[in-house]
């Protein structure tokens, strides 16, 4: 099972339509769940991060393996990713990525992650960067798969 936590609601249509797209793909693959919630929309990035850990912690349990997504975290390529999926399920029946908001993740939350990812140094839009999640989940089971798809 896959899980999905992000900080703040899908807005536009075609960034929940490219959602829906990509959960419907993955489903042949795995079970998969996109929990949203809601921007702290607090102007205090300290209280902001603290309230926003609180909505997190709900939706974590033991048996996650936590997957934080972060500037700092390491880069991999696809095929990278992909292989760490797989020796992650080895082990784990749940992996949970975390997409934190406009500030980021609280830090004792990176604390817990097990591994710390970055697709980039760059930043980018958390609305955005679930599709690029959900677009690099759906290419590793294509890999894993040997099936086409992966250039």
């Amino acid at each position: 099972m896959i899980k999905i936590i992000c900080i703040g609601k899908l807005k536009e249509n075609y960034l929940k339509n490219a959602q829906e797209e990509y959960i419907k793909r993955l489903k042949k693959y795995t079970n998969i769940e996109i929990i949203e919630l809601p921007d702290s929309e607090i102007d205090n990035e300290k209280i902001a991060l603290e309230k926003e850990k609180g909505e997190i912690l709900k939706h974590l349990s033991k048996k996650d393996y936590v997957i934080t997504l972060e500037i700092e975290g390491k880069e991999l390529s696809s095929i990278e990713f992909a292989n760490q999926l797989d020796k992650t399920f080895i082990q784990n029946s749940d992996i949970t990525f975390i997409i934190g908001g406009s500030y980021g993740i609280h830090p004792s939350i990176k604390e817990q992650s097990n591994f710390k990812l970055s697709f980039s140094k760059m930043t980018f839009p958390h609305q955005l960067f679930r599709i690029l999640l959900l677009e690099q989940l759906f290419r590793s089971y294509k890999i894993l798969n040997n099936e086409k798809y992966h250039k």
